[in-house]
């Protein structure tokens, strides 16, 4: 295929009843509440130059556990269920509106992005122990043989390949900071495609090994905080923390990155992620990963994208400005997200994969007239 400028058009897809756009841009906004309180805690974490204010960290903290006893106290109550009938209507479920998404893959090639922790394996206290099943990894096995097929995670590239063992995929860790193509031939590269091994980071490894040592060891004071390095970014999980301990534990992790203005602190899902201050994110990756694959500049390509946390948004996102492609959010809550639709949780990612698999061979075998 030659290059050529094209306007890649918005995946047109039917609507139910009574219900926004799916897939438009910018994305709809979340329910009354959620995005305002959202708004203060961002502004809250954008304030001193990338260095937080402690109570917005906190406050943050909080936000980011979708298990904090308040919150699965309101949830049992029923207190939410508007909100998450609302939200369900501008969010379906992938498996509901399977149809619809199989439908705006008509004549392209569907490529598989999939995040690891809380989207392939459950979201565990010890991040060491995120082991995903062996029936989800036929799964993503047999995605694979149908589909490009890449994962994408904030985990270092080397530690989330042990956890997967498929030589066949393509693997983005540290953010997308650490991207490296199939071990084994792809059978789904394109002609112009070209061989991967991009780390566009790799300047700031000794800053990120200086972080992660003193981390280590400011954070023993603190039961349950661990400490991981993740090659191209550093990694703080807080989900075993007593929450008494949080504005200890921010007050640590801030007061180290004085000392590191190249480096960014984010926030995950029960998390925080000490990051280069590069323009480099899962988005990034994304449109990274296509170009590899020889799909840069096609109409006739379908980039899917499942995720959990905050940080596959950034992926979301461009495929809403691309006007082309699927962001599915895993989330048993409602949030405020740029994914069209959602799935609750890693066994309904696993139900999609297989039939998505299921759909592909069938279309296949069905005799062309």
């Amino acid at each position: 295929m030659t290059k050529q400028s094209v306007v890649v058009p918005e995946v047109a897809v039917p609507m139910p009843p009574n219900s926004a756009p799916l897939l438009p841009y910018p994305p709809p906004r979340a329910a009354p509440g959620v995005a305002v309180r959202k708004k203060y805690l961002q502004a809250q974490l954008d304030l001193g130059a990338g260095l937080p204010l402690i109570n917005g960290w906190v406050e943050s903290m909080r936000a980011s556990s979708p298990t904090h006893a308040k919150a699965a106290a309101a949830l049992a109550a029923g207190a939410v269920d508007d909100e998450r009938t609302a939200w369900m209507v501008r969010h379906p479920s992938a498996l509901s509106k399977f149809e619809q998404i199989v439908a705006a893959s008509k004549g392209k090639k569907i490529v598989m992005f999939l995040d690891y922790d809380g989207t392939l394996s459950p979201i565990v206290d010890d991040p060491d122990s995120a082991f995903m099943s062996d029936t989800m990894r036929r799964a993503v096995r047999s995605a694979a043989k149908h589909f490009p097929t890449a994962i994408v995670s904030g985990r270092c590239r080397d530690k989330v390949f042990e956890f997967v063992k498929l030589a066949e995929l393509y693997y983005a860790g540290s953010h997308g900071m650490d991207i490296k193509g199939p071990a084994k031939a792809s059978r789904h590269k394109k002609a112009k495609a070209k061989g991967v091994l991009f780390q566009p980071a790799s300047e700031f490894l000794p800053m990120i090994e200086q972080v992660h040592d003193a981390l280590i060891e400011k954070t023993n004071c603190i039961p349950g905080a661990k400490v991981e390095n993740n090659k191209f970014c550093v990694s703080v999980h807080f989900r075993c923390v007593d929450e008494k301990s949080w504005t200890t534990l921010a007050e640590i992790v801030k007061a180290e990155l004085k000392d590191y203005p190249k480096l960014k602190l984010t926030q995950g899902r029960m998390v925080f992620e000490i990051r280069p201050t590069i323009k480099w994110d899962k988005g990034k990756a994304l449109e990274f990963l296509l170009e590899s694959l020889g799909f840069a500049d096609c109409t006739n390509v379908l980039p899917v994208y499942i995720g959990d946390d905050r940080t596959d948004e950034d992926a979301f996102k461009v495929l809403r400005k691309r006007g082309q492609g699927i962001g599915i959010l895993v989330s048993k809550y409602p949030k405020d997200t740029n994914a069209s639709y959602s799935l609750q949780e890693p066994a309904e990612v696993m139900e999609f994969l297989l039939r998505l698999v299921e759909w592909e061979r069938l279309s296949r075998a069905r005799p062309m007239w």
